[in-house]
């Protein structure tokens, strides 16, 4: 019986560390930037069949649901950004058709179909956001961490203006958020500790913290 609930117990607390360590990333450097206009940048996962994967589809799912209350169709643009990997349609295009298809999404959509990298995705949906007030990044916390640790390396102005995406939700995904914790530190061992942590800004106030001492062979 003790040995059961010693098994119970670990096992909690490795949901509980992976349910932490996904929430600490999707709350890392992100700010409070107001304004009335905002871009929500839907980034892809490889994608070999006809249509969305699991993956994308819940991403994109994670993004239309990022648009923020008070906005309208007018203020709001989802941008998706994904090439193809594999020879068939980019990963943007099925997003998009996703949204559209499956979702009943009728906002304003942008598709960057070019990116086969995430440094890529962020280079190419700069031209994108320039004038806009707020600035989502939707994907998976370690995953979209990364793509903003990339455009505050490559614009820091713009990444002033990044707030939270709704890509995070207690208890979503929490049998895999283990899996993904790990996954996760694997691919942001490149990312320094700065760019790990926690905004001031989005706890009430200064400025989004990060290095800029890294260049796209280090991603």
């Amino acid at each position: 019986m003790r040995r059961t609930a010693r098994v119970a117990l670990a096992g909690a607390a490795v949901l509980a560390w992976g349910e932490w360590l996904n929430w600490r990333w999707s709350r890392a450097l992100v700010g409070n930037s107001g304004g009335t206009t905002e871009a929500v940048v839907v980034l892809g996962y490889r994608n070999s069949q006809a249509t969305a994967n699991g993956i994308n589809r819940w991403r994109v799912r994670a993004g239309i649901r990022s648009i923020a209350a008070d906005s309208t169709p007018r203020d709001t643009r989802v941008i998706f950004s994904g090439g193809t990997t594999s020879g068939g349609t980019a990963e943007a295009r099925l997003m998009a058709d996703y949204a559209k298809s499956g979702l009943g999404f009728d906002g304003t959509v942008v598709l960057e179909d070019q990116s086969r990298t995430t440094w890529e995705n962020i280079t190419n949906v700069i031209p994108l956001l320039e004038d806009v007030d707020r600035i989502k990044i939707a994907s998976q916390p370690a995953h979209a961490l990364k793509a903003r640790a990339y455009l505050l390396r490559q614009r820091p102005d713009l990444a002033e203006r990044l707030v939270r995406a709704d890509d995070y939700r207690p208890g979503e995904w929490t049998v895999v958020k283990p899996l993904l914790a790990l996954y996760g530190l694997w691919t942001l061992r490149g990312l320094n500790a700065g760019e790990r942590n926690i905004s001031r800004q989005s706890q009430g106030g200064g400025h989004l913290r990060g290095g800029t001492n890294l260049s796209p062979a280090h991603v």
